[in-house]
């Protein structure tokens, strides 16, 4: 039950982050994409897979993921391809706004997204087992810090460039409310694997 929730909470923030990333937010002057949010659950949906179910599992979340990106971009892109009926023409066009594929945010959602989850998997176990299991919150944090650095760096570069008019701005912000949110969630983590110990990290 517990893999099914957050599989799902997983395919869930990353599809839904991928359709709002195009709203750029104001929030006490950081400057971030909509999706801020979104991404940062994935991380903690990544970590507890990790954790609870072994690498193996945590990168097929990953794949998983990567698959369910790609297809719901195709499908969002193929029905705005479709004929509109003639009596609702005022949809198509909130419908271009809101939901019309931008080739750059789409391969920039896919190059970051698959290369700094791969690394937050590979990071949190690196760190298990340098740790022998202990020190939760440093694999945790360590692995999301990280990983949402490459992230950000990779998704803002590639997505905004020429786009807006301070880009490193739009970096150091969404990294800043990342890391906040991955402090947050380092009790949710541990409350949910406090009675698990992942074997794979003892048995060197």
């Amino acid at each position: 039950m517990r893999k099914t929730i957050i599989t799902a909470l997983f395919v869930t923030s990353l599809v839904i982050a991928n359709v709002v990333t195009g709203k750029i937010l104001m929030i006490g002057g950081l400057v971030l994409p909509g999706a801020v949010l979104l991404y940062a659950i994935t991380f903690l949906m990544t970590d507890l897979m990790s954790e609870l179910f072994g690498k193996k599992e945590a990168q097929r979340l990953v794949k998983a993921g990567f698959i369910a990106a790609v297809f719901s971009s195709a499908m969002i892109y193929l029905t705005q391809q479709l004929p509109v009926a003639p009596f609702a023409a005022i949809t198509q066009e909130a419908y271009d706004i809101l939901l019309g594929m931008n080739v750059r945010f789409v391969i920039a959602s896919m190059i970051a997204y698959y290369i700094s989850q791969s690394w937050d998997v590979w990071f949190f176990h690196y760190l298990g087992k340098k740790t022998n299991g202990k020190k939760k919150w440093l694999r945790n944090n360590a692995s999301t810090a990280t990983s949402q650095l490459i992230d950000t760096l990779i998704f803002i570069t590639i997505a905004f460039i020429g786009n807006v008019p301070n880009l490193l701005l739009m970096i150091v912000s969404q990294y800043i409310v990342k890391l906040g949110i991955a402090l947050i969630d380092t009790p949710i983590f541990y409350y949910i694997t406090r009675k698990h110990k992942n074997k794979d990290f003892t048995n060197n």
